[in-house]
C-alpha cells in the first residue's frame, strides 16, 4: 500500500469521453487519454486490504493490491509482469471486461471503488508503448499436438498457454480472419482491431499455427482433428442467438445483432462499401437491453439512423446497489454506456407482441405492450399491464436477444459429445468431454459469459490439456524472479 491516505486523498476518476458530436462521425474508441499522474492518483486509492475481495471478484484472480502498488511507486515494467502473470490479454479485457473486481472492490462499501480496469488498461498500454511485450518462447518442445476450434478469447487463451507449454498448436477458425466475436461482434469504438492485430502477431512469432476460413465439421472433418492431433479444445462459443418467434418475424427489415454488426465492421475493414444492412436514415428499434445491444446502438448511430429505440423487457433498474445485489455481488443497477450517451430513447418493461408489415412484405411497426415483473414458483413471469397497449413505428428491427449455447453442428454430431440440459457441451472437473482427448472451454461449455471467464477458462483448460499430455498442470511462468525486483 503505497499511501495510506490515497483513498482519503482522491476521489474515483475515469477518463474523459470524446464528446458525441466527434465520436458519432468516426470509429475511433470513445475515451481520451488519461494523465499519468491521474493513473497513479488512482492506484494510491487501492487500501491493499488484508482480504483483497477484488483478487475474488475477478475470474481470473488477478492480484490487484500488487499491480496498484506498482503504478503507485512508478514501476510499470514490474507491473506489467505481475499482471501478465494472471491474463493473457489484459489489453481485452481493461476495454471490454465489466469489471466484476470493481463490484467487489471493500472501498466500494461505502465509496467509489478503485479505477480498477482503466488502471490494468494503462499498464497494458504502456507496456506496448515501451516495447515489453515480447513473444515467450517454450524453453522445451514436447512434440504433442494440439488443436483449438475458435479463436475468441477463451481459444486464443488457451493455444498461447499451451503453445508456450512446448506443444505445437493449431487454431481453426471458420471466418476468414482470426479474432471470433472480438473481431467481428465488438465494433471498433469498444475495441479497434489493431489490438487485436498485435497481440495475434505475438501468438504467431511465439509459435501458434492458424487457420481460417476452416469451418470444423465440415473442412477440415472434426474425425479428422481427433486422428490428427493429440488433443482438441472446443471453444467455439455460444453463438446459437435467441429469436423471437411472434407474428410478422418473417417480415424483411428484422435482423438479428450477429447479422448486422459483423458487415459494419467488415466495412471499416476494406471489405465492403456499404453493409449490406444499415441504418442509415432508418428508423431503428433495438430489442434487448444488454451489451449487444448497446454495441448494435453505438453503430446504428454511426450509420445516421433517423430514430432508434433500445427495447427491455425487465424494469428499470435502480441507480444505486439495491439490497437483493449486496456488495461484493455484481450490483443490478441503472447502467449507462458511450453508446447510451449518444442518443436514442431507451424503454424498460416493454415487451414486443407483433411485428406489422407495410403491405409490402417490409416491417413497418411493432406492436408492444407493457409488462409486470413477479416471481411465481421460483420463476420470472412477465405479466402484461392492461391499457398500455403501444404501437412503434420502424422499418429496421435488431434483435440482440443473447445467445442459448453452441450451434448444432456437424462437429458435435461427429465428435459425439454430450451435451448438458441448457444445450452446452458437458464436461468434468477437468474440462474433459465425454470423448477421450476432447475438451471444452469457455462459453461451448459455460453457455454465454464474460470475456473475462472465457480467457479464465481458456487457461484453466490449457492446464488440464497439459496434464492430460505430460502429467503436468504447470503452466510456464511468464514472471521469472529476475523481473520481480519488488520482491
Amino acid at each position: 500500500m503505497g499511501d495510506i491516505k490515497g483513498f482519503l486523498k482522491h476521489g474515483r476518476r475515469t477518463p474523459s469521453r470524446r464528446s458525441v458530436g466527434a465520436r458519432v462521425n468516426d470509429w475511433q474508441e470513445v475515451y481520451k487519454e488519461f494523465p499519468v499522474q491521474d493513473i497513479r492518483d488512482q492506484a494510491s486509492r487501492c487500501m491493499d486490504c488484508g482480504i483483497p475481495f477484488c483478487n475474488g471478484g475477478c475470474p481470473l484472480g488477478n492480484l490487484i493490491p500488487d499491480w496498484n502498488d506498482l503504478v503507485y511507486g512508478n514501476s510499470w515494467r514490474a507491473a506489467i509482469d505481475r499482471l501478465h502473470a494472471t491474463n493473457n490479454f489484459p489489453e481485452f479485457t481493461g476495454r471490454l471486461c465489466p469489471a466484476p473486481c470493481e463490484a467487489a472492490c471493500v472501498l466500494g462499501i461505502n465509496s467509489d471503488p478503485v479505477t480498477i480496469k482503466q488502471v490494468e488498461l494503462e499498464i497494458i498500454e504502456r507496456a506496448w508503448a515501451e516495447g515489453w511485450v515480447a513473444p515467450v518462447m517454450p524453453t522445451t518442445v514436447t512434440g504433442r499436438t494440439v488443436a483449438v476450434v475458435g479463436s475468441g478469447p477463451a481459444g486464443l487463451a488457451a493455444a498461447q498457454q499451451l503453445t508456450r507449454a512446448g506443444h505445437r498448436v493449431t487454431v481453426y477458425e471458420r471466418d476468414d480472419r482470426i479474432g471470433g466475436l472480438l473481431r467481428y461482434g465488438i465494433p471498433e469504438f469498444k475495441m479497434e482491431k489493431r489490438f487485436l492485430d498485435r497481440r495475434l502477431t505475438q501468438m504467431e512469432e511465439e509459435g501458434t499455427r492458424f487457420v481460417v476460413d476452416a469451418d470444423v465439421g465440415v473442412n477440415p472433418t472434426a474425425n479428422r482433428l481427433v486422428a490428427e492431433f493429440d488433443a482438441v479444445v472446443l471453444a467455439a462459443g455460444a453463438t446459437q442467438w435467441r429469436d423471437l418467434p411472434i407474428p410478422g418475424r418473417h417480415l424483411d427489415g428484422i435482423h438479428q445483432a450477429m447479422e448486422f454488426l459483423p458487415m459494419a465492421n467488415r466495412v471499416r475493414f476494406g471489405d465492403m462499401e456499404e453493409p449490406p444492412i444499415s441504418a442509415s436514415g432508418r428508423r431503428v428499434i433495438i430489442i434487448g437491453g444488454g451489451d449487444t445491444g448497446a454495441d448494435c446502438l453505438g453503430t446504428v448511430h454511426r450509420q445516421g439512423a433517423a430514430s432508434v429505440y433500445q427495447f427491455e423487457i425487465m424494469p428499470r433498474p435502480p441507480d444505486d446497489r439495491p439490497d437483493t445485489t449486496p456488495w461484493p455481488t455484481w450490483p443490478l443497477i441503472h447502467r449507462v454506456s458511450s453508446a447510451h450517451e449518444e442518443g436514442g430513447a431507451r424503454e424498460f418493461a416493454i415487451n414486443t407482441e407483433e411485428f406489422v408489415g407495410d403491405g409490402r412484405g417490409r416491417v413497418a411497426a411493432l406492436k408492444t405492450h407493457r409488462v409486470d415483473l413477479s416471481f411465481r414458483d421460483g420463476r420470472m413471469h412477465f405479466d402484461r399491464k392492461d391499457g398500455t397497449d403501444q404501437e412503434f413505428r420502424a422499418d429496421l428491427v435488431l434483435l440482440a436477444l443473447g445467445f442459448t449455447g453452441p450451434e448444432r453442428s456437424p462437429m458435435l454430431e461427429q465428435l459425439g459429445v454430450e451435451l448438458t440440459s441448457r444445450g452446452t457441451v458437458a464436461r468434468d472437473r477437468n474440462w474433459s468431454t465425454n470423448v477421450d482427448g476432447v475438451f471444452v472451454a469457455g462459453d461451448m461449455g459455460r453457455g454465454q459469459s464474460l470475456i473475462v471467464w472465457a480467457i479464465a477458462e481458456g487457461r484453466s483448460c490449457a492446464a488440464a490439456v497439459n496434464r492430460y499430455l505430460i502429467g503436468d498442470t504447470r503452466m510456464p511462468a511468464v514472471v521469472t524472479p529476475a523481473d520481480m525486483p519488488w520482491r
